[in-house]
């Protein structure tokens, strides 16, 4: 394949992220072995089940702002800024925290649809089917695209007016289909993980899960000295 061929490209971003993807997907499914295979870790699950049960998109909303937005910004500002706070700064942080509320919620609503329509049994077809649709509907059809959309549409200056190219199959074909490429190597994993838990622990998983990947790509990029860090969501998407 050409250096332009856009899959070629998203598998080379899969390669570059290989380590961290590799590191999050053990992490993923020790998780859910301890849940099934040692009963006296059951308590921290229970305690998240009962969190996530007790306060519904509340909690998908914080634990994604946390996860997504409040510890990569904590982690940049005292380990790259050495505790020096700028303007920009709470600019990041404010769009951050609306992206990753929002995917919370989206992704939390994706889980309960999913429940409608195959049930909360976890059984290998059950997690099959969820895993398709996470990752052959939703994630090319809206999560990427919105990912991509809103970097753009921060990038432009929140300018709504220039960012009519995000919507384009050309933009599709250069910048959504190598994110899709790449997110799939890392989430496809990692969503089996998720759906492999019942309902009211997927979310806390999938925070868990968003929380190391965002940290470890703030450390790379640190190391890397680069001007401005990939986010992936996760479900989901490299943003940049």
């Amino acid at each position: 394949m050409s250096s332009g061929n856009p899959f070629s490209i998203g598998l080379r971003a899969a390669r570059a992220n290989l380590v961290p993807g590799l590191v999050i997907q053990t992490l993923m499914v020790a998780l859910v072995l301890v849940y099934y295979f040692a009963p006296p870790a059951r308590g921290w699950f229970v305690v998240m089940a009962n969190a996530k049960g007790h306060w519904g998109y509340a909690f998908s909303f914080t634990s994604a702002v946390i996860a997504g937005a409040v510890l990569p910004m904590l982690f940049k500002i005292v380990l790259v800024q050495r505790g020096r706070l700028t303007r920009a700064d709470f600019s990041e942080l404010l769009f951050l925290a609306v992206f990753w509320g929002s995917e919370g919620i989206v992704v939390d609503a994706l889980y309960r649809f999913q429940v409608v329509l195959f049930g909360s049994h976890v059984d290998f077809p059950t997690i099959v089917k969820k895993v398709l649709v996470d990752q052959l509907v939703f994630n090319p059809v809206f999560a990427i695209p919105y990912t991509l959309s809103c970097y753009e549409l921060r990038r432009h200056g929140y300018r709504f007016r220039s960012i009519g190219h995000a919507f384009t199959a050309g933009f599709y074909r250069t910048h959504t289909i190598p994110t899709l490429c790449a997110t799939w190597c890392v989430w496809i994993p990692v969503t089996c993980a998720i759906y492999a838990l019942p309902s009211l622990l997927q979310i806390p998983l999938f925070a868990l899960a968003l929380t190391f990947w965002v940290l470890m790509l703030a450390y790379i990029t640190t190391r890397q000295h680069k001007a401005e860090p990939i986010s992936a969501p996760l479900t989901e998407a490299v943003a940049e």
